[in-house]
């Protein structure tokens, strides 16, 4: 199971993009949010969560995802409960991957330390110790996925279908939908 999670302000594409390409590449995947069942995003886009952070289970999942979003990244930087689904994650070796201001979330625990990782430009100084590479569209290192921005929600979804079901799985999502860059 993916788990995205959705917290008031998200970047509604940052959400919904890589969501459709993993369910696209049959990969489970829950919208999950901080309460209730509508989340509102950034530009007034209700989305429908399927399920709260209450019920996240980490023995079932394979990959925690955090869509950007300044207010959106804030709410789940504030949310206790976040932080400590996101150690934990860390500590079972579980996939974390996160876009635009998402990445911080995962800076903040030093998890990006060493490793390769993208970020919204005003934010890459809040990746700790990370290698950023400010060109690149998505980049996966370890068990961890990171994405630029808003417009990069493409190559971080076919990123994430890459990571968990391999290059294949994501040239065939990516032909299908005709996504070429």
């Amino acid at each position: 199971m993916v788990y995205l999670f959705l917290a008031p302000g998200f970047e509604e594409s940052e959400a919904v993009v890589p969501a459709d390409l993993l369910r696209q590449a049959e990969v489970e995947t829950a919208l999950v949010s901080l309460s209730g069942n509508a989340v509102a995003g950034a530009h007034n886009i209700t989305v429908q969560a399927d399920l709260t952070v209450d019920e996240v289970d980490l023995d079932q999942a394979e990959m925690l995802v955090f869509p950007g979003g300044g207010a959106g990244v804030e709410n789940l930087w504030n949310d206790g409960r976040v932080s400590a689904l996101i150690q934990e994650a860390a500590r079972r070796d579980i996939w974390l991957a996160a876009l635009c201001a998402g990445p911080i979330l995962l800076g903040r625990w030093g998890l990006l330390d060493g490793r390769k990782a993208v970020s919204y430009p005003t934010r890459q100084d809040q990746l700790g110790r990370a290698q950023v590479l400010p060109e690149a569209r998505a980049v996966l290192d370890g068990k961890f996925v990171t994405g630029h921005a808003c417009g990069s929600s493409f190559d971080f979804g076919l990123k994430l279908v890459e990571a968990l079901r391999g290059r294949e799985a994501a040239e065939i999502i990516n032909d299908r939908i005709f996504y070429h860059r």
